[in-house]
């Protein structure tokens, strides 16, 4: 372990996990173009990039997980599940978790809420069609959720989200009775890969481009940080933006890096909310 890192011990976490890490992926696909404009549908190259995703960078992203024996949580829009059906048989065969994602990418925040409601609906059928399981959590696209989200959620039997940046570790949100909340599990923009490697002048995102060294520096210190106080390392990647090759080996230095503290735990998001609501009843 990094010796100069003193670490603040937490309550948060039984036995002797100091901290928790999630990796997560959303596979967007070309779902998240789409629905910014469905003109972009008619642009190959963008499309391609964005397909390259869940057919080439995600295979290769199990296979590295399977290499570090690491279970994550992959949320993917409904049209992304229906549409790369075999993919989504992997990933579940492998033992991952697969979180509900919207189903063409849609914030929250653009709806009304009789369209949440039936996107919700039509997501989780989606992804049960496919594993024959009904997925226990939500990530809101582009992490924006409407007034209505929380209550929806609830409504529909979630048992976590992860969409809002209050802490960084597990808190309930919702009613004050605990019969009508779920647990947040926290993201944040540090903890993207999106912000880091958007390009797509076509669609108007024109960076900033960083590199993987960059990103790793940046990452290290928020792990540096989020150990010494016993939280929650929840890391939000996008195999389309992740998954080119150079990238792919910083994350496997991330891995290790983060592999040689003690007292750190690697959960899918499932398990951190279990884990969470068994402490915190």
């Amino acid at each position: 372990m990094t010796e100069f890192i003193s670490p603040i011990i937490s309550s948060q976490w039984p036995d002797d996990t100091q901290c928790v890490v999630l990796l997560t992926f959303d596979v967007d696909g070309v779902s998240s173009w789409i629905n910014r404009n469905p003109e972009y549908a008619n642009l190959p190259s963008l499309m391609s990039m964005a397909d390259y995703g869940p057919k080439i960078a995600t295979p290769r992203i199990l296979d590295i997980l399977d290499h570090y024996n690491i279970s994550s949580t992959f949320f993917i829009p409904g049209f992304i599940v229906e549409t790369n059906a075999m993919l989504v048989q992997d990933i579940n065969g492998r033992g991952h978790e697969i979180g509900h994602h919207g189903y063409m990418h849609e914030p929250p925040a653009t709806l009304s809420k009789d369209e949440e409601h039936e996107i919700i609906h039509k997501g989780i059928k989606a992804i049960e069609s496919i594993t024959g399981k009904r997925p226990i959590g939500y990530r809101s696209p582009s992490w924006e959720l409407s007034e209505f989200s929380i209550d929806l959620l609830i409504k529909h039997q979630f048992t976590y989200d992860s969409s809002l940046m209050g802490d960084d570790k597990p808190y309930k949100v919702g009613n004050k009775d605990s019969t009508n909340q779920i647990v947040e599990i926290p993201i944040h923009w540090l903890l993207d890969d999106a912000p880091n490697f958007v390009y797509a002048p076509s669609a108007n995102r024109m960076g900033p481009l960083k590199t993987a060294n960059e990103v790793y520096e940046s990452w290290k210190s928020e792990f540096d940080g989020i150990y010494k106080y016993g939280g929650c390392f929840n890391l939000t990647m996008h195999p389309q933006h992740i998954g080119r090759p150079g990238r792919l080996l910083m994350l496997e230095r991330l891995i290790q890096y983060i592999e040689s503290f003690e007292h750190v735990k690697f959960m899918t998001c499932e398990q951190v909310s279990n884990q969470y609501l068994t402490i915190n009843p």
